[in-house]
């Protein structure tokens, strides 16, 4: 099988995530047998591109007519059987989608944002959550609150961008929804059950899990929208040493809330930027993971890597969250099939028995808990997950082997390619 993998990758002074998945994915397509032919810009390439090349960029979210030349010169010369596209935003533009299907090649597209819709892709402005260009032919909420990179004009090109190119996305032949949260924004944007499947991302196994360590860890962005400072009003309700140790690690303009917070508290430690032992050393010192995203997180890695170590993650109930811990109701395949089919997810474990009592607004799924983004909803819970974290430990780490491992993602990747070319 040929692939051709299109992704405008993000820049490299500002960590992606989803950078890190599509590298992470072609290796694996390859060490699969994949034949993978990578169709790969940056947006590092702006600040070197020729006067005649910047002078095109304003057009080239609609149309980028260089990416369009280039790309059909590679589908004519290998014939793929697939092109998989992630983030065609600035360099590479949703048109790609037209000029494969041109040349009689099936499109796949992983969603990993909400940019269908939202000019910014998170739904999220002002420190809470927006959804004010839900339906509108036009973003124009977007073009007032400056959404796309803080500029009246960015916005109004994205804005532009999104409601030329609604037909567009819709022509898509197969979505790949990392979440059960995505699969019902595709839905309601207009998208076919039948084309759209739940598949999440994967991470290495790190191998056995280690003995559970004590207290929590958050490990994110220390920015608005991956909830730092709820966390920290949370945690401040409980008196100091009661809940163990709170580990944090990331960096980002909250960084000061976070040293105030360590200078008030014993019971909290600053780990800064971690590298990946770091991160690895970071979970196996801890008994739960905390995500507390005061936004519709669609797939925080940190979570499929507590999992994989056999921790259970205290999270907000809002975007991939409670898919990722299985506290989504109902629950779905992440399978091969249309995202319609619901099934229930293997090995369900009943939530921690005895006290501390559960408070409200509190759910318990196969591998952790999950609460609304508010401070009280948050404390209360933290005492709950604490005590029951060596009851989710194993539960935990079964969810990654059946859902997140490599070797069930890489299959289930394999099986969404296998679906759009059969009918070629």
């Amino acid at each position: 099988m040929r692939i051709v993998v299109a992704h405008n990758r993000y820049r490299e002074a500002q960590p992606s995530g989803e950078n890190t998945i599509v590298d992470s994915e072609i290796a694996q397509l390859t060490a699969a047998g994949v034949e993978v032919l990578p169709f790969i810009r940056s947006s590092d390439e702006i600040p070197s591109m020729s006067k005649a090349a910047k002078a095109l960029l304003p057009i080239s979210p609609i149309w980028a007519p260089r990416a369009q030349q280039d790309l059909s010169r590679l589908l004519t010369e290998h014939r793929p059987d697939v092109l998989h596209l992630h983030n065609p935003y600035p360099l590479i533009s949703p048109w790609v989608v037209r000029t494969a299907h041109k040349h009689g090649v099936p499109v796949v597209q992983t969603v990993h944002n909400y940019r269908q819709v939202c000019s910014s892709g998170i739904y999220f402005r002002d420190g809470v959550i927006c959804q004010d260009c839900k339906g509108r032919a036009l973003g124009i909420p977007a073009i007032k609150h400056r959404c796309y990179r803080d500029s009246a004009a960015q916005s109004a090109l994205m804005a532009t961008t999104l409601a030329v190119h609604r037909g567009t996305w819709r022509s898509v032949d197969r979505y790949i929804a990392l979440t059960t949260a995505i699969a019902d924004h595709l839905r309601e944007y207009g998208i076919p059950d039948d084309r759209i499947v739940v598949k999440p991302n994967a991470v290495p196994d790190p191998g056995r899990p280690a003995p559970l360590g004590d207290g929590f860890l958050y490990m994110a962005r220390l920015s608005p929208e991956k909830g730092v400072d709820l966390l920290l009003d949370a945690w401040r309700r409980h008196p100091v040493g009661t809940l163990g140790t709170l580990r944090i690690a990331g960096d980002g303009e909250l960084r000061p809330l976070v040293e105030a917070a360590v200078a008030e508290r014993p019971d909290v430690v600053y780990l800064g930027q971690l590298d990946r032992a770091g991160v690895q050393a970071a979970v196996e010192a801890s008994a739960v993971v905390i995500a507390a995203s005061m936004w519709h997180d669609v797939l925080p890695t940190v979570i499929i890597e507590a999992l994989s170590s056999g921790r259970p993650v205290l999270g907000t109930a809002l975007g991939g969250i409670p898919y990722l811990v299985g506290a989504d109701a109902p629950h779905e395949p992440a399978g091969t099939g249309p995202a319609a089919v619901a099934s229930a997810v293997a090995g369900h474990y009943p939530p921690p028995a005895g006290p501390p009592a559960v408070p409200a607004g509190l759910v318990s799924g196969t591998a952790g808990w999950v609460v609304p983004p508010d401070p009280a909803a948050l404390a209360a819970a933290l005492p709950v997950a604490r005590a029951g974290a060596a009851a989710l430990s194993a539960p935990a780490r079964l969810r990654y082997e059946q859902t997140f491992h490599p070797d069930v993602v890489i299959k289930r990747h394999l099986d969404i390619y296998a679906g759009v070319t059969r009918f070629r």
